[in-house]
């Protein structure tokens, strides 16, 4: 017996995180994977199933699920930003998946508003439109550059001048796949370009704030410490001193080849994707 298809609703916006605490989607632990009965004698989670307590997409989707009268959804990022870096500038774009709604004539006005609402401070969502399965695979597939701003500590001094020397600069950097990743990305060397905008110097000498642009799958804080030699060349190479990334935000999404790309925005016209 052949089920009918699932009903299903899709909202397209912008998020910026404001927290670095929060991850993007469901952060499961990774021993017991959140499984209802192997998280009950967890100890890495203790028996919680998830190593935070919310995440970007639980935050959004418990929400609008409420407003669509459905508890199933799925979130879909163009990428992503680590837990503890900020995302900022005009946000990150996403599609949210809900799925057999009961409610379809619901406010997205409103719905914007309370999302904010109920988590300032933490998360903010922008221009959030109704939209159509197809862009799920646009924003997964496009390849976007991005820019960032760091906090990075310095292991001796370092000249003005040749912080200054930087600036304006495209370098292709060759990187190892980082200790961090290797459990979910294939072990190889990748290229990719990496440009540095702005580094203007501290209150504290050994401390400087980076404003760099890198291509689509760049690991930024292995182009600024190296990772022992992983990423050549590195910020750490150029100047000849340790650098460790202190913090990092992300300023803007761009299109491949570093130029930011206009916000997208569908006719607010209910019915297209259910």
């Amino acid at each position: 017996m052949n089920r009918p298809p699932k009903t299903k609703v899709f909202l397209e916006g912008r998020y910026k995180k404001l927290s670095r605490d929060l991850p993007q989607t469901v952060f499961f632990c990774p021993d017991c994977k959140g499984h209802p009965r192997r998280r009950k004698k967890c100890e890495r989670c203790e028996g919680f199933g998830k190593l935070t307590k919310d995440s970007v997409q639980e935050l959004i989707g418990w929400v609008a699920g409420k407003a669509f009268g459905t508890r199933k959804h799925k979130f879909h990022g163009a990428g992503r930003e680590d837990v503890d870096v900020r995302m900022l500038g005009g946000g990150r774009p996403f599609v949210l998946e809900l799925i057999d709604p009961k409610v379809f004539e619901v406010d997205l006005a409103a719905l914007e508003a309370e999302i904010n609402r109920r988590n300032e401070g933490r998360l903010e969502i922008l221009n959030l439109h109704w939209t159509e399965k197809a862009r799920i695979a646009i924003l997964k597939e496009t390849p976007h550059a991005k820019e960032y701003e760091a906090l990075v500590e310095l292991g001796a001094d370092v000249p003005a001048a040749a912080l200054q020397a930087l600036v304006g600069q495209r370098h292709v950097v060759t990187q190892h796949t980082p200790d961090r990743v290797a459990h979910r990305r294939a072990d190889k060397d990748r290229e990719r370009w990496i440009e540095f905008n702005a580094l203007e110097p501290c209150a504290d000498p050994r401390q400087v704030r980076v404003r760099l642009s890198t291509q689509h799958g760049t690991y930024v804080k292995e182009v600024l410490s190296g990772e022992g030699g992983v990423t050549m060349p590195s910020l750490s190479s150029l100047l000849g001193v340790p650098c460790h990334c202190r913090e990092l935000d992300v300023l803007a999404i761009l299109d491949a080849e570093g130029t930011e790309e206009p916000v997208y925005t569908a006719p607010p016209v209910f019915g297209t994707g259910v």
